[in-house]
């Protein structure tokens, strides 16, 4: 494996450096994450492809990590059903170390290689769902463990890792190798390789959701109205598909609580 979001940063002496060089070296090492990314696209197509395809037969999509990866993973799985009005078991994220490490970190959960699937059994996992394992390193045990007990159960296993040639690289049938480089402060996987694991999780949860007919055109019919902010980005939703007025809208969305069948509704009215 070469290892190289642990070495040495290309910057020297930071606690010397003033508050403006700080921000812009950072923005600079910040601006080649995306290109990172996008080299590592053809890679995140077939991942998506292969979950779309065991999602529309009834799977679902499992992350994992620790520390970091794992927080993104839940941060992800979370933001699904109130953007896309998705189950709470559609897509679900599990850390090393359980709910406790999402605010403070587990010591060695994430050196044990077993653990993954025996977190994952509490899911009635099966051979329909799918893995993708969450490791900067590409090395984390709790993560390689995770995909190699699914692979032995026949499930669909993808990664998303910041070096290449890693052990759960080699390990995922679906591997996702975003080669950031070297961190600004040398090791630090929370900034450029979290920021990639972001932006990939990013890509794979609305792709899939798009892909399985979450959203109509570029909008979220299908979102949770869970504050006044979103009711209101309903109405304007409405309005806009339909040409409908504003108060109208209103008072679909306010008897039918989804702004698909507030849609649906005034188009069979309209006819």
């Amino acid at each position: 494996m070469t290892n190289t979001t642990e070495k040495e940063s290309n910057y020297r002496d930071l606690d010397k450096m003033t508050v403006g060089d700080l921000l812009a070296n950072i923005n600079n090492e910040d601006q080649t994450v995306a290109l990172a990314v996008q080299r590592a696209i053809p890679q995140i197509e077939r991942l998506i492809e292969a979950t779309v395809s065991s999602m529309k037969n009834g799977g679902r999509l499992f992350y994992v990590g620790a520390g970091t990866s794992g927080r993104l993973g839940i941060l992800d799985a979370s933001e699904c059903p109130p953007t896309f009005g998705v189950p709470y078991d559609w897509i679900i994220g599990i850390i090393a170390g359980g709910d406790t490490a999402i605010r403070k970190a587990v010591e060695f959960a994430e050196d044990d290689e077993k653990q993954a699937w025996i977190d994952l059994q509490e899911y009635g996992i099966n051979s329909k769902d799918v893995v993708i394992g969450i490791a900067a390193s590409g090395g984390t045990p709790y993560v390689k463990g995770a995909l190699k007990a699914a692979n032995a159960s026949g499930l669909v296993t993808g990664c998303i890792v910041c070096n290449a040639n890693s052990v759960i690289a080699v390990e995922a049938t679906y591997p996702i190798e975003v080669i950031v480089g070297p961190e600004f402060v040398t090791g630090s996987t929370r900034m450029k390789a979290g920021t990639a694991q972001k932006l990939v999780l990013n890509m794979i949860s609305t792709t899939v959701m798009i892909q399985l007919g979450r959203v109509k055109g570029n909008k979220m019919v299908d979102m949770q109205l869970t504050n006044n902010k979103l009711f209101s980005r309903g109405i304007r939703i409405i309005m806009e598909e339909t040409g409908i007025d504003a108060q109208s809208a209103s008072d679909l969305l306010e008897k039918y609580g989804s702004v698909r069948s507030a849609i649906e509704y005034s188009r069979v009215t309209d006819h």
